[in-house]
């Protein structure tokens, strides 16, 4: 989206500053029938105050790994942006017992226990609610994140040429390479800030994480992520994408009917 954006972080600070008020993530969910939108600042608020927790109430330094165990989901990319403002290299899909500390779902928990350093759980409940009770040996994430602050300095400036990000323990990427290939990935979506990408596929390739997060973040565009989406019906899924004026569609979606 600028010329000197070197980071994730960097883009979306860049987005904040063009438009806060406009679309960023909107999350669908067909299995619980959850929908959320979050505006630029709105999703920019969940990520200063992760970034918070990370840095102060985690003590997690720059170039620390955090084994990330989500799904894609709007918390996922909260989580994929607090990690890149605070210089915390985000392993999606990572081993936790080789990583510095977890973020876990609640389906990856008991893998999750691997992890020696910090745990934190995501009940990944409709609205970001808490889990009924509290998994042991670890943090809430509802429960601790709503006290963080909403603005967020680190404590040192983040390194665009260290590791940023990893998939399962591969793959690694400098922050500016992730901003690279996002830029690429934009033009040769053809992605421009009137565009809504509505992406199927999981976070846990950088195909997955560029559709459904990165290029349109880059672009100045929009995200539809959705969850469960092989739970629609093509002819739901059609009235979907046009009230939700869908422009490009990622990853395996329902097939709509036939105009003809």
């Amino acid at each position: 989206m600028n010329a000197i954006d070197r980071t994730p972080a960097d883009l979306l600070r860049s987005a904040l500053a063009a438009d806060p008020a406009r679309p960023l993530i909107t999350f669908y969910d067909d299995a619980t029938g959850e929908r959320v939108e979050l505006s630029v600042a709105t999703f920019a608020n969940w990520v200063a105050k992760t970034a918070n927790l990370i840095q102060d109430e985690l003590g997690a330094q720059p170039g620390d790994r955090l084994a990330l165990l989500l799904p894609a989901h709007w918390q996922t990319a909260v989580w994929l942006l607090a990690c890149s403002s605070t210089g915390v290299v985000a392993d999606i899909g990572g081993d936790p017992a080789a990583a510095d500390l977890v973020v876990s779902g609640p389906d990856t928990l008991e893998e999750a226990r691997a992890c020696t350093g910090e745990r934190v759980a995501l009940s990944l409940r409709p609205l970001g609610g808490r889990f009924p009770t509290p998994p042991q040996g670890f943090m809430d994430y509802a429960v601790e994140v709503p006290s963080q602050g909403d603005r967020f300095a680190p404590y040192a400036p983040v390194d665009p040429h260290a590791p940023a990000l990893a998939f399962a323990g591969a793959d690694a990427l400098t922050g500016a390479q992730a901003v690279e290939r996002a830029r690429e990935d934009a033009e040769t979506r053809g992605l421009t800030p009137v565009s809504r990408v509505l992406s199927a596929l999981p976070y846990d390739t950088w195909d997955g994480l560029s559709a459904g997060l990165l290029a349109p973040l880059e672009a100045g565009a929009s995200v539809v992520l959705c969850r469960h989406l092989d739970r629609l019906s093509p002819a739901d899924f059609a009235k979907r994408r046009e009230s939700e004026r869908v422009t490009a569609t990622a990853g395996d979606v329902p097939l709509t009917p036939s105009t003809e």
